[in-house]
């Protein structure tokens, strides 16, 4: 298993580096695809991580990916209750067991988890106004600063600081099984979010974005520059140590905007946070959610080899020749295709890509974005066959 990890290691670390490995690796992000495939339903994957890991697991040995996100549960739901989160729904408490969480987007002004006139308290300090003023609000039984604490407010904060140490320390373990059980290489390492959409999603909310881009632009542009060194050093504080796999940042609200916002508010602050990486020798996963063909200029000016590109909805062959001297690609294969498709069709498009992007190296077979309940068994099955039996050099 050790010298079938090694092997696979190397395969993913060239293809990353936009070099030829033996054959085109895979790497796939599978996520309630893995839970059903395993035999258990999504109420049973977030709230028992062992059984998300083991899910995974599953996958890896049986279809022989190179690589493969750990777990794909973004959130355990033991924290969510620790907490008394209330910007997430779960599968089996408020959404039936076969879906995945959501997210709740504040509804306006009023249910924004971060008020317009809070501007100045995050851009003067973020991390104080996140624990005193933020978290408050997300988690509704921890007291905001000066009102009278409470007993469960305290074991809130006990809780869920317990919570997410044993989550935390739980992944390196199920990398570690990962390894010696199926000798599949971990797909990233690190967790990086763009500035803007902090402020998009998880504060302001998208509708108070938009009315603050207008009303209140010189605020928002500060805020992202106050939440920057601090999304740089939490990518630091959970990158490979090896330097070998990337950071991953999951991209969402800039693909909305003008030109002239994207220029202004989104691309600035991002763009220095993966200069700041490739300096230290730390690529970055670019897992852009959704259409990101019409920035592919502004992408192109980052360091030659700073990032992996990943293709969701624009055109992979028109992203390939815009970036594919400088940056290795990745995905590109239509989530409803393999969810919709027959195997035949699956295969015919995964030798379109071959032969369009991989021919000198630089690609990672992958689905367009991460793999979910409705993709077909025999698909992926066919994406996985298709890419060991074609893929090679």
């Amino acid at each position: 298993m050790e010298e079938l990890y090694q092997e696979r290691l190397a395969r993913y670390v060239t293809a990353m580096q936009n070099k030829k490995p033996d054959r085109v690796p895979l790497r796939i992000f599978a996520a309630e695809f893995a839970n059903k495939y395993y035999g258990i339903n999504n109420q049973e994957a977030i709230q028992d991580y062992n059984k998300a890991f083991a899910a995974v697991r599953k996958c890896a040995q049986d279809f022989g990916w190179d690589s493969v996100m750990t777990n794909m549960v973004a959130v355990w739901a033991g924290i969510v209750n620790q907490l008394g989160l209330e910007y997430y729904q779960i599968p089996g408490i408020h959404l039936p067991v076969e879906l995945g969480h959501q997210y709740v987007e504040p509804p306006d002004e009023e249910g924004a988890y971060m008020k317009a006139d809070e501007y100045d308290l995050l851009i003067e300090s973020p991390t104080e106004y996140l624990a005193s003023i933020w978290i408050p609000r997300v988690a509704r039984p921890i007291q905001a600063f000066g009102e009278p604490t409470t007993y469960e407010s305290n074991m809130t904060w006990l809780k869920g600081g317990i919570g997410m140490v044993m989550y935390d320390t739980a992944w390196g373990k199920a990398n570690e099984l990962l390894r010696k059980e199926c000798g599949c290489v971990p797909a990233i390492a690190g967790i990086l979010k763009a500035p803007f959409d902090i402020l998009a999603d998880k504060l302001r909310g998208f509708r108070q974005v938009c009315i603050d881009v207008r009303r209140r632009p010189d605020k928002v542009q500060k805020a992202c520059e106050a939440l920057m060194p601090h999304m740089l050093q939490n990518a630091l504080f959970t990158a490979d140590p090896d330097k070998q796999l990337p950071v991953t940042v999951w991209l969402h609200r800039g693909t909305y905007f003008s030109e002239e916002m994207y220029e202004r508010f989104f691309w600035p602050t991002f763009k220095a946070i993966i200069e700041e990486l490739w300096k230290q020798s730390f690529q970055t996963l670019w897992y852009g959610e959704g259409n990101w063909g019409r920035w592919l200029k502004y992408t192109a000016q980052l360091p030659e080899g700073s990032i992996i590109y990943h293709v969701d909805q624009e055109n992979i062959f028109e992203a390939h020749e815009v970036l594919g001297e400088k940056f290795c690609i990745s995905g590109g294969i239509p989530n409803d295709l393999l969810a919709m498709g027959t195997p035949d069709e699956v295969k015919a498009y995964c030798k379109k890509v071959i032969d369009g992007v991989a021919k000198d190296g630089g690609y990672i077979m992958d689905a367009s974005a991460i793999i979910q309940s409705d993709a077909k068994v025999e698909n992926i099955k066919a994406m996985t066959d298709f890419t060991l039996e074609y893929g090679g050099y």
